[in-house]
């Protein structure tokens, strides 16, 4: 069946918000208290990631997987085989009707043009909502989300487990404690390709009897289904449906220092990139974004992001002593008297390196009792974050990356994907009115969503 009515969002969510000038929420906020003694959950979308995530909220003593959601057949039986009670739906919002008396919370974990509709459809329920990164494919939609989550009162979380890993923790507290002095510049970088600079696919190809296309698609536009292009695996680095590397990778690397500096969205971004295609993220950027200071910055802070095969291009700031080897992955934090901090990706100490040198940590300068022991084993280390959200929802603690948090974190990684329609230039960003200066840029904050 071909649907090509479209519909505006806040019709779609019947009520969820559109762009707001509310001012952003502190990291960690209130939530309603729990009447739960148990939490009762369920799951949109359980391949690859969803499956990850479902089998960490499940190893909560204290979870009951009620409900599983997947627009893929062969993902939602190996879900099933699982957690054999728990019921089966391939469209969340009959899941929704059906279930919206027996679950307690939601985990979202689907491509990321799906993000927004499903949980702003839980919120609005007033479930809880666990949401994979980045927590949307719209600045408009992050705004919404945040703004909902602050109206209800909602526990909420986004999947960013490294958030709550050691190294992480340690190099937040490390910084705050001014190891460094004021950090002036940030440079973060992944070698990841999240990009597509080939040709649109022509024609299609026949729709697997185990996938619902239209429900896969959902709000964005109608596309034929070509096999290997989008589901399961390569939707990241089309811009109907996901956000390239730097909202995959982007979101893991930038959370530390975005969260140690205590920053707000930025003032100007700039993407060095090829020419906008129409249908794939460029396979390099260099995205500059220019912060308002704060009393961990400079006056301002300059923060360069760069991805792709060969990333980062080497500079100074980069050198480490010895001649080592950057990271594959990682962040080194600028600060004063030659003092820099580096920050690999991931589940390695930071190092502090001073005038060209490496440095012992003074631990001295922090509470170590803020920081639990270093688990050194991914799959582990990973339940913290997830098992943060079920013991909020039960009242026994608080949630770390709330949307409160994880919409500015994600509406600052959405302006530099927007930056790379725009190669070369800058563009000035309002955060009051959530607008760009540039008139043309501000088309691409929302979209439409298909009725599907």
């Amino acid at each position: 069946m071909k649907i090509k009515t479209h519909i505006k969002r806040r019709q779609f969510l019947k009520g969820a918000a559109a762009i707001t000038s509310v001012a952003f929420l502190p990291a960690c906020s209130s939530s309603k208290p729990s009447t739960v003694s148990r939490l009762r959950t369920a799951h949109i979308g359980v391949g690859n990631m969803g499956l990850e995530d479902l089998k960490a909220i499940a190893s909560h003593e204290l979870v009951d997987v009620t409900a599983l959601c997947d627009v893929d057949q062969n993902a939602l039986n190996a879900a099933k085989q699982l957690f054999p009670k728990a019921q089966l739906f391939k469209d969340y919002r009959e899941m929704f009707k059906s279930t919206s008396d027996t679950i307690d919370a939601v985990i979202v974990s689907t491509p990321d043009h799906t993000h927004a509709p499903a949980s702003l459809m839980a919120m609005e329920m007033d479930k809880p909502v666990y949401c994979q990164k980045p927590l949307t494919h719209h600045v408009s939609e992050a705004r919404a989300m945040r703004k909902m989550a602050k109206e209800k009162n909602l526990i909420t979380q986004m999947g960013i487990q490294v958030h709550s890993f050691y190294d992480y923790k340690l190099a937040t507290l490390l910084i705050q404690a001014g190891i460094i002095g004021k950090v002036s510049t940030v440079r973060a970088w992944s070698p990841k390709n999240w990009g597509y600079d080939g040709p649109i696919p022509e024609g299609s190809d026949p729709i697997p009897e185990t996938l619902d296309w239209n429900l896969w698609l959902g709000t964005s536009a109608e596309r034929p289904y070509k096999d290997g292009v989008y589901h399961p695996g390569n939707w990241r680095k089309l811009i109907d449906y996901g956000c390239g590397t730097l909202g995959d990778m982007g979101v893991h690397i930038f959370d530390t220092p975005y969260n140690a500096l205590q920053l707000d969205v930025p003032r100007t971004i700039t993407n060095q990139c090829r020419q906008p295609n129409g249908y794939g993220f460029p396979e390099h950027n260099i995205v500059t974004y220019e912060f308002p200071g704060t009393k961990y910055t400079t006056d301002s802070l300059t923060w360069i992001w760069s991805d792709g095969e060969g990333a980062p291009v080497g500079h100074p700031d980069l050198n480490l002593p010895n001649d080592d080897k950057l990271p594959e992955q990682g962040a080194m934090f600028m600060g004063e008297n030659g003092k820099k901090l580096l920050l690999p990706h991931f589940m390695e100490l930071p190092r502090l390196i001073v005038e060209g040198e490496y440095e012992d940590l003074d631990l001295s300068l922090i509470d170590e009792s803020l920081l639990d022991e270093p688990v050194r084993d991914y799959a582990e280390e990973s339940k913290k974050h997830y098992h943060q959200f079920v013991d909020a929802c039960l009242g026994k603690s608080e949630c770390t990356a709330p949307f409160s948090y994880a919409a500015r974190l994600t509406e600052t990684i959405l302006l530099g994907v927007i930056a790379g329609r725009f190669p070369g230039q800058t563009l000035h960003w309002d955060n009051e009115s959530a607008q760009f200066s540039e008139e043309e840029a501000n088309q691409y904050l929302t979209s439409e969503y298909r009725e599907f």
